[in-house]
């Protein structure tokens, strides 16, 4: 091999080694544009303006989500609220949801925890690196970082949540209080999770209400089921980025699961597609914003929609988010609920179940992550 090209070998191996080293670290480094591994192609790239740059052109494309009170629930306006909870996830597939429950102090604990694990040298956050997607911890980068030809702009914490006892020991140690906050916080969102959960299925025509006290009906075996259900959290940062318009921080993606909790800091960047258009969701301080996942969907039989959403990134501010992804246990099978099935309704969707998922992910490029069009029936 000539010197030139061994030169350009050694360059093309280093540059490959700081993309899976992940953005924080390329951010930390300094570089002054977006490599070409970050570039999407232009027709996936954010349209026509940037986060922070045009607020005018901007303020356009924002979305006011349908806001929740969950307060109100359990009080004389239930009905209203169902209501509300079914419109919005008919119509948007989200909500953002207000009084619900969580003390402001764990939320501001997570996200301080969360910022603090990022700050941590890289050689701290490297041990968690790893392409066993199974694993109770994994840190990495962008989506897949084994199949995305082109790579997006986030790093993420992934914590499997139960069974906590056996998982927590995986868990990082550093910053000392991180398993404390992130316990707290699992335990809350899951907890808010059943109670939603609930709420969502009476909203169905559902109704979780014991007729005979000596027996469980099946909608109340189904709740004990998602008591003992899978959780998983991903804590995703996004540094400012040199070339915010030619990338994006994570893809069009529906999310896997029945619903997932989303906290968000109170810089902008999350997008939902809507009317083919893509629109900017604006965070509520101490809100959560709420999503259907394409277990949801495909349990409703396609009433309640798992809708494409995506995060752009800017070049001032980093972002924190935290997703706590919720569904049944992991070697549960989903499909359409009886209960909504009908011969004038027949079931839209194949069953589904966790092995499946993993198989597609495992498969597939991120910037085509479409797992819910291989389980519709045709």
């Amino acid at each position: 091999m000539s010197p030139s090209l061994a030169k350009s070998s050694e360059k093309l191996k280093n540059e490959i080694e700081d993309y899976h080293k992940g953005v924080k670290y390329l951010h930390e480094s300094g570089i002054q544009k977006v490599p070409k591994k970050y570039i999407f192609p232009i027709s996936e790239r954010p349209n026509c303006y940037t986060i922070n740059e045009n607020p005018q052109v901007a303020s356009k494309h924002n979305l006011k989500l349908p806001v929740i009170d969950f307060s109100q629930l359990y009080g004389p306006n239930r009905a209203q609220v169902l209501d509300s909870l079914s419109y919005a996830c008919e119509n948007y597939g989200f909500f953002q949801l207000t009084n619900h429950g969580i003390p402001e102090e764990v939320i501001k604990n997570m996200v301080d925890v969360g910022g603090r694990f990022f700050d941590l040298p890289l050689v701290e956050r490297e041990k968690y690196m790893t392409k066993d997607m199974t694993t109770p911890v994994r840190y990495g980068t962008s989506f897949n970082q084994t199949k995305d030809g082109v790579f997006c702009w986030r790093d993420f914490l992934k914590l499997v949540c139960d069974p906590l006892p056996q998982v927590l020991p995986h868990w990082p140690s550093s910053p000392s209080y991180f398993r404390e906050m992130a316990v707290t916080y699992s335990k809350e969102t899951k907890i808010l999770f059943i109670k939603l959960v609930e709420a969502i299925l009476e909203s169905l025509g559902i109704n979780v209400a014991t007729k005979n006290k000596t027996q469980q009906n099946d909608e109340e075996i189904m709740l004990k089921e998602f008591e003992d259900g899978s959780q998983l959290m991903a804590v995703n940062f996004y540094p400012p980025c040199p070339n915010p318009d030619l990338t994006l921080g994570m893809p069009p993606h529906s999310d896997y699961g029945f619903l997932t909790l989303l906290l968000q800091d109170e810089v902008e960047g999350l997008q939902v597609k809507s009317n083919d258009d893509w629109v900017t969701i604006q965070p509520i301080p101490n809100a959560f914003v709420v999503n259907v996942g394409d277990h949801l969907e495909i349990f409703s039989n396609g009433k309640y929609k798992s809708v494409l959403h995506r995060v752009l990134v800017n070049s001032l501010k980093s972002r924190i988010s935290v997703a706590s992804l919720h569904s049944l246990p992991f070697n549960s099978i989903i499909k359409p609920s009886p209960k909504l099935i009908s011969e004038t309704n027949p079931s839209l969707y194949k069953d589904t179940n966790f092995a499946a998922f993993l198989e597609y992910l495992k498969s597939c490029d991120s910037t085509n992550k479409s797992f819910l069009e291989t389980r519709r029936l045709t």
